[in-house]
C-alpha cells in the first residue's frame, strides 16, 4: 500500500471507476492538506477530512448518498459534498482550501477512505453511496 506522500501517493480512481487521481499529505502545510491531482487541476482539502469524514459516518451508521458536485453548485442535502461544506462540521464550513476548486470533496474523498479501510463505498456508474465498514 503506498504511504500517501508526494513520493508515493495514493492512485485512486473516482467510485463510478471511470477516471483516475492521485492524492497525496502534505504534512509541511500548515496546516497539513490532501492535495490531488486529477489530469492538470490540483485540489486541496484540508487532511483532518480523513478523520472527521470518517467519525460522521461512523456516528450516522448507515450509507450515504456522495452527491459530489463543484463549489459553484448547491450540493443535495444529506450527502457528503454537503457536509463537506456545512457549517456544522467540524472545521465550521469548506474542507476544500483552493478557492474556485473546493468542491467535488464527494468525489475524491470517499476512495480515499476506502482505501485506508475506513469506509464502504458504492461503484455504481451514478448515485454512489458510502458508510463505516461493518
Amino acid at each position: 500500500m503506498p504511504t500517501g506522500t508526494k513520493d508515493d501517493p495514493w492512485i485512486l480512481r473516482t467510485p463510478p471507476g471511470k477516471s483516475e487521481y492521485v492524492i497525496y499529505r502534505d504534512d509541511d502545510a500548515a496546516p497539513p492538506e490532501l492535495v490531488c491531482q486529477v489530469g492538470s487541476t490540483t485540489l486541496r482539502y484540508l487532511a483532518r477530512a480523513v478523520d472527521d469524514l470518517h467519525t460522521w459516518l461512523v456516528a450516522g451508521g448507515d450509507w450515504v448518498p456522495l452527491g459530489a458536485t463543484d463549489e459553484q453548485k448547491t450540493p443535495p442535502g444529506g450527502t457528503v459534498e454537503a457536509w463537506g461544506r456545512s457549517t456544522d462540521n467540524p472545521v465550521g464550513g469548506w474542507y476544500g482550501i483552493r478557492k474556485g476548486y473546493r468542491g467535488r470533496f464527494g468525489m475524491y474523498l470517499p476512495p480515499l477512505l476506502e482505501e485506508l479501510g475506513l469506509a464502504e463505498l458504492t461503484h455504481d456508474a451514478r448515485n454512489n453511496r458510502m458508510r463505516a465498514p461493518r
